[in-house]
């Protein structure tokens, strides 16, 4: 319903922020990710929204970047995972190293964010897997070129899982071509 919002930053609380639409103030919270890339008080800014419509509430959720509430959007919907939570996840780890942690299956890592245990950050690698991971870069952390995510996809159709692909794909010097990428990663994973 409300998607963006344009305004002039009043206050920051954190994780909530006050913003001035024309003289109508939104109360939004935000991911610490995002708190901390605001600008100062009184400034413009811009944030992309989610408004979640509850019985006893309407609460409006920011993000700076589009791929963070895509995340959020994927993470609420699973079970036992509420805006509390996903807001949690994003402020506790970035987009990339959550995409990592889902690709290589990583529960140790989820289970560092404050208010995820053992078997939330299991039904989240359970839930995100394939939704999230590859296609966000998520093997080093920084986005990567087609070709890294052209060579993982062809070693997860050649059978093997997300995890060993994106480890064989750590093997691969950065700027290989497909095919020269592909050999290198297979003569990895023969050595493993």
């Amino acid at each position: 319903m409300i998607g963006r919002l344009s305004g002039i930053l009043l206050e920051k609380n954190p994780p909530q922020l006050l913003v001035d639409c024309n003289g109508v103030g939104y109360e939004v919270d935000v991911p610490m990710s995002t708190f901390y890339n605001l600008p100062g008080m009184g400034e413009k800014i811009v944030l992309l929204t989610h408004l979640a419509v509850r019985e006893d509430a309407h609460l409006l959720y920011g993000f700076g970047t589009a791929e963070e509430r895509n995340v959020f959007k994927q993470l609420i919907k699973i079970s036992g995972v509420g805006a509390r939570t996903a807001l949690s996840i994003l402020s506790g780890m970035s987009v990339a190293d959550l995409a990592q942690a889902i690709t290589l299956q990583e529960a140790g890592r989820l289970t560092k964010v404050p208010g995820i245990g053992k078997k939330t950050a299991e039904r989240l690698l359970l839930e995100l897997k394939g939704k999230l991971g590859a296609d966000l870069g998520a093997t080093g952390g920084v986005a990567h070129d087609d070709a890294t995510a052209d060579i993982l996809n062809a070693l997860v159709a050649l059978g093997y899982s997300d995890k060993e692909a994106a480890l064989a794909l750590k093997q691969v010097p950065a700027g290989t071509g497909v095919s020269e990428g592909i050999k290198l990663a297979l003569k990895a994973l023969s050595k493993a």
